[in-house]
């Protein structure tokens, strides 16, 4: 076992792994700042944006950065869930006797890549629930852990609908974080093509093992919360339920259904990985609200008046947090 690690070097080796992978994606900071938090934190990440935005080579050069097993699954209305998990095959011995051996499916890895997750059946989507919350699988009665750390990283689609099924709400209440991937500018257009289009291709090279992500992640676990911090994080949560009185106008107007008390657990968690990345060892109001958006917005059930109004769930959220914050 690896000695425990201290908050510098735990603030050394992130800022390494963000530097890193800043060789290979150009830009999208944000979205590699929740990444490595949702793995610090030891929680699933689900990325939503347009296709070619570099949601696979991020996923492959955190993967080389930390040196971990990375498995890519491309979401299919005709996947099943064996095609994931595994099953088991009927084999021969030597001696003629007929035995099952179960078949690892590529689930069996650190890093997950589950690609356009919403294209794939609800019974295909519902075959991670158990890996995700449990760390384990089961098949034929025999339940079988997985490797540590695991993460699973999904990825949709937000504009292509045709043919997907929306991810139901237990699931989506699985993932720690959901980032939307935007556009790059167009100096950073130019920076991709630039480094995409040469004959050299940069990449990544690896900063720490599996042995460190786990230390990693139980020193996120030692962060202390103050009572107000911890209170801050239920009352927010509470502000995006339409039947609290202390719910802003525009939540009791357009949200039928609140985050869960997952979403508090996010917050918190995330504000203790925010707080040691920022070289304090106390989470604080502030970091709790700079992981607001990313731990609650696929956690808010909207109306059809709010889809009618153009109304979107960060709106909602800014509305939550300026009514607790006053």
């Amino acid at each position: 076992m690896s000695a425990p690690l201290v908050p510098s070097a735990f603030r050394e080796t992130a800022l390494r792994l963000e530097s890193e992978i800043a060789r290979v994606i150009v830009g999208q900071r944000e979205v590699v700042r929740h990444t490595l938090l949702a793995l610090l934190a030891n929680g699933h990440l689900l990325l939503e944006g347009l296709p070619g935005l570099g949601k696979t080579m991020l996923v492959r050069t955190l993967a080389t950065t930390l040196q971990l097993d990375f498995t890519r699954v491309q979401f299919t209305p005709d996947l099943m869930p064996a095609d994931i998990l595994g099953t088991d095959v009927l084999e021969m011995g030597n001696g003629g006797e007929r035995r099952f051996r179960f078949h690892r499916g590529p689930i069996f890895t650190h890093l997950l890549l589950a690609d356009e997750i919403n294209r794939a059946t609800p019974k295909t989507q519902s075959a991670l629930l158990e890996a995700m919350q449990e760390r384990q699988v089961t098949v034929g009665g025999v339940t079988y852990p997985l490797p540590v750390p695991f993460l699973v990283l999904a990825t949709q689609n937000p504009i292509e609908l045709e043919g997907t099924y929306p991810l139901p709400e237990a699931q989506l209440d699985r993932f720690l974080f959901k980032v939307h991937i935007g556009y790059p500018s167009v100096a950073e257009l130019a920076e991709i093509t630039i480094r995409t289009t040469g004959a050299q291709t940069l990449t990544a090279s690896p900063c720490a093992d599996a042995a460190t992500v786990l230390a990693m992640q139980a020193l996120v676990r030692e962060v202390p919360v103050a009572t107000a911090v911890n209170t801050y994080a239920a009352q927010l949560v509470t502000a995006t339920h339409p039947t609290s009185p202390t719910a802003p106008e525009s939540v009791r107007r357009y949200v039928r259904y609140g985050a869960s008390p997952r979403g508090a657990q996010a917050l918190l968690v995330g504000a203790k990985a925010t707080a040691l990345l920022a070289g304090r060892f106390n989470a604080a109001l502030e970091d709790v609200r700079a992981v607001a958006p990313a731990a609650l917005r696929h956690r808010l059930i909207l109306n059809y008046e709010a889809e009618a109004d153009g109304v979107s769930p960060d709106s909602l959220i800014a509305a939550a947090l300026e009514s607790i914050d006053a």
